[in-house]
């Protein structure tokens, strides 16, 4: 069993930056990827970036040049650093992760943009 926890969510000004963070704890193997997916009121939820365990990255063209997906070196600490952050960036953001035998979903973290 995996287990997945979101921090870092809140309000900010657009314009302002937020890190989000997702601590993973379980039985986790090498061969994995985790990601951050956002589903904003009314809409359905959007993949936003991935990255695999020997960190190849893939990023959405909606937050490209602005979002950057991370792990810390203990591999199951998952970051995401947000930029120049928009009113639509605003959304409940949660934490994936998939792997050989099952996939995992923190509870989310809400983030707010103000204009």
């Amino acid at each position: 069993q995996v287990q997945l926890v979101e921090s870092g969510g809140g309000l900010v000004q657009a314009g302002g930056s937020l890190t989000l963070s997702c601590a993973a704890s379980g039985t986790i193997f090498d061969a994995n990827m985790m990601g951050w997916y956002r589903q904003a009121p009314g809409k359905q939820r959007e993949l936003v970036a991935t990255i695999t365990g020997v960190g190849i990255r893939y990023v959405s063209d909606s937050v490209k040049g602005r979002f950057t997906i991370a792990r810390e070196s203990d591999k199951n600490t998952l970051l995401l650093r947000m930029n120049s952050l928009k009113p639509e960036d605003t959304a409940v953001y949660y934490c994936h992760l998939s792997q050989p035998g099952g996939t995992y979903w923190g509870q989310g973290t809400q983030v707010t943009v103000s204009s």
